[in-house]
């Protein structure tokens, strides 16, 4: 296995890089299934164009105390890691789901962002098991 270490991982603050991949796969899904069941290709390019809007609008930042979420130049929301009680990102040959659990919520967010850059930072920032280890 090969370990994946974005080159500003030494930053203070890492901006994950969108992902056009989940949204373009379900808007090709919608067309190709459009000459089958119409009705159902109808949400799934309604979803697809959500998501590709939200990857378009939406990004990530790792701080040193918190995950940061940006609409544009705007900080929308912060989940600090103090917080957090754990995480996941399903699917592993394809991510396509990022969980996380805080204290009070559970988050689930698609993945429309750079999945490698995403498993980097939660290993350094949100790593359970050394968190365990220094108490």
């Amino acid at each position: 296995m090969t370990s994946v270490t974005p080159p500003n991982v030494n930053q203070q603050t890492i901006e994950l890089a969108p992902s056009y991949n989940i949204p373009i796969i379900l808007i090709l899904m919608a067309i190709a299934t459009l000459l089958i069941q119409p009705w159902v290709s109808l949400p799934l390019a309604l979803f697809g164009l959500f998501l590709l809007l939200q990857t378009v609008t939406i990004r990530l930042q790792f701080t040193a105390t918190a995950l940061d979420v940006y609409r544009s130049d705007q900080r929308i929301r912060s989940f600090p890691y103090s917080e957090w009680q754990n995480w996941k990102i399903f699917w592993q040959p394809i991510p396509i789901l990022f969980y996380f659990k805080e204290v009070n919520s559970i988050h689930f967010l698609p993945i429309i962002f750079d999945p490698q850059t995403l498993n980097v930072c939660l290993e350094r920032f949100c790593n359970f098991d050394k968190m365990e280890e220094m108490g």
